[in-house]
């Protein structure tokens, strides 16, 4: 997420009351997580596990709990509490607006669309031509739509991520910042989820066609031209390459990347990176020919137990 004008690094200290290393006058450009960070960029550590890779990242302002050696050509944002802190920001920046009306006078929408009753349509939404949006809609704010889109009834795009830290009084949650983007061509089925980034976008691709009743995590970006089928739960900071397809059911677990054409059979669990151009099931997923041994190996085992009682 970039700020609408550049900040020094003082301002941004002052706004959340931190002391910092490192020149006042040290540009700040914007805010994100670590995995879309960019020079310019604050990313938040709270942690000593993840210290060295907040460091080592691509953002040049570190906003950390701990005071350690700056590294050379950044800058640090010492706080008791980085996670409380980002949330600041995120408020200070991106603040919830509310809406006076079921469509917001700021959003634009294009030649030729439909926005079928019961719709809301978030502030600065903007949607391409050709669209036909489905009653009971829900687009939240900031969210953009290409061309040739149809949504059906009972979708909500722009919900916050699901993302807490669990505080001894409950749970605390990150505030989300940042964008649902929808490409020219895409069709999203009925009662879909999609929820928006962090601080950066959560995408679909180009011709892509989602089913019903489908989760998308936060800051997830899936590719062109792929299809997934009901009742699919993919989690945050997920990235599917182009022309995937994923069958019903299938969870896939957050941070992971599924490579260009890869198969997923319903009802699989997908707990790590999948090489593309092969096909997959079962939980956790692996290539149809592993599986298949592995399942041919189970069935082994009741034989291989009676061979062992008879020769004792």
């Amino acid at each position: 997420m970039k700020f609408p004008k550049p900040h020094t690094l003082k301002q941004i200290a002052d706004l959340i009351n931190t002391t910092f290393v490192g020149d006042e006058n040290f540009p700040v450009l914007g805010m994100n997580e670590i995995h879309v960070v960019e020079s310019g960029d604050i990313v938040f550590v709270d942690h000593p596990k993840y210290y060295n890779k907040a460091l080592e990242s691509a953002a040049t302002i570190v906003l950390i709990n701990k005071e350690v050696p700056c590294p050379e050509g950044k800058a640090l944002l010492i706080s008791d509490d980085p996670f409380r802190d980002f949330n600041k920001l995120t408020q200070h920046f991106k603040p919830f607006l509310s809406s006076k009306s079921a469509i917001s006078e700021s959003a634009s929408i294009g030649k030729n669309t439909i926005i079928q009753p019961n719709c809301f349509i978030g502030n600065n939404v903007i949607i391409g031509d050709n669209c036909v949006i489905h009653s009971n809609v829900s687009i939240y704010d900031d969210t953009i739509i290409g061309s040739n889109v149809t949504i059906h009834a009972g979708s909500v795009l722009g919900s916050s991520a699901f993302y807490y830290k669990n505080r001894p009084e409950g749970f605390d949650q990150l505030k989300s910042g940042g964008r649902v983007i929808i490409e020219n061509h895409v069709d999203i089925g009925a009662l879909c989820t999609i929820d928006k980034g962090v601080t950066g976008d959560t995408t679909i691709g180009e011709g892509s066609k989602l089913d019903n009743q489908i989760q998308v995590g936060h800051d997830t970006v899936i590719g062109k031209k792929c299809l997934i089928a009901s009742q699919v739960g993919i989690a945050g900071c997920v990235v599917i390459e182009d022309e995937v397809t994923i069958w019903g059911q299938v969870g896939v677990t957050s941070g992971i990347t599924i490579g260009k054409k890869a198969v997923i059979s319903a009802q699989s669990g997908v707990s790590k990176s999948l090489e593309g151009n092969k096909s997959y099931f079962g939980t956790p997923a692996d290539d149809f020919r592993s599986k298949y041994k592995e399942i041919a190996s189970i069935k082994m085992i009741p034989k291989i137990l009676e061979n062992l009682k008879i020769k004792k």
